[in-house]
């Protein structure tokens, strides 16, 4: 009876070991059929090739989209601002069509989570700590030991977004994405002043106060060779490709066509509470609050 008991127990944790792997195997296989089925699509907007594996919103099926439109030479990822990888823009291609990563994300015990995780001696995978900064951010991409002519930069850092991506100055990926804060709408070409220690949560309490427009973002992506492409549904994620690549499949975005303003309610009291604003209660909120006008260098007030 004993025996019978202990083997029950040691199938029970067996199975409970290797069920988030299971699971992201029928999450993948799902995903496989949808990128299959959005190839049939034509003439469609970016963001109507959604669907969701392991991002955060859509943008699994948006990046499958463009990697099977353009040519790539180089399968390979860069992306910050991952966390522990459970969420992110690039961890659909490196299991699915087995691309190389490079993750990078502030906290140490994220890192250590993504080394620890089942899939990290699988594919290959570099997750490396580091809290970026415009003056540290070439030297640690190297680190990646990638091409310059890289696959994707994904940047998602809830801070210093605008100040990092200008500062790179040592790849050019093919495709770009960049999240930007829809807050602060598409008429201003803006973002938070740089502060080398900018953490979201700590700036200001509404966690509204963040990151750059998307006007600002796809000023300075123009300046870099990049054309926008579209954004996703939520209106939050920026998709970019170099301008040599522009094609059919791919036309320039209209920025005035495309904005929206986004629906996610992320808002908070002094408490940390969730406050649910939406539209122009958020900007209200920020009334005041300093931003850098990227054009002319200016610091101005929301």
């Amino acid at each position: 009876m004993i025996r019978k008991i202990i083997h029950r127990l040691k199938s029970i944790f067996y199975i409970a070991e290797n069920l988030p792997q299971q699971l992201d195997e029928i999450k993948i296989n799902q995903g496989r059929i949808l990128s299959t089925l959005n190839a049939n699509k034509k003439n469609a907007a970016l963001n109507d090739y959604e669907f969701k594996v392991f991002s955060q919103w859509g943008e699994d099926g948006i990046i499958q989209h463009l990697i099977q439109s353009l040519d790539i030479k180089n399968k390979t990822f860069i992306e910050f601002g991952v966390e522990d990888f459970t969420e992110s823009n690039c961890r659909f291609l490196l299991m699915k069509d087995n691309w190389r990563g490079f993750v990078i994300d502030g906290s140490q015990n994220n890192i250590s989570k993504i080394k620890q995780s089942y899939f990290y001696w699988r594919y290959d995978l570099n997750a490396h700590p580091a809290f970026i900064t415009k003056n540290n951010i070439n030297k640690i991409l190297k680190e990646s030991g990638f091409d310059e002519d890289l696959g994707i930069l994904s940047i998602d850092i809830d801070g210093n977004d605008w100040f990092i991506l200008e500062a790179i100055s040592s790849y050019k990926p093919r495709i770009l994405i960049c999240e930007y804060n829809d807050v602060f709408g598409n008429d201003r070409t803006i973002s938070v002043p740089y502060d080398p220690e900018f953490v979201r949560t700590q700036k200001h309490y509404s966690n509204l106060y963040f990151g750059a427009s998307i006007a600002a973002i796809t000023y300075l992506a123009e300046k870099k060779g990049y054309v926008l492409v579209g954004v996703n549904s939520n209106h939050n994620n920026a998709f970019f490709i170099r301008e040599d690549l522009v094609c059919n499949a791919l036309p320039k975005a209209d920025l005035e066509e495309i904005y929206e303003p986004s629906n996610i309610r992320e808002s908070r009291d002094q408490s940390g509470r969730l406050t649910y604003l939406a539209g122009n209660q958020r900007i209200a909120l920020l009334k005041g609050l300093p931003v850098l006008n990227v054009k002319t260098n200016a610091i101005e007030f929301l």
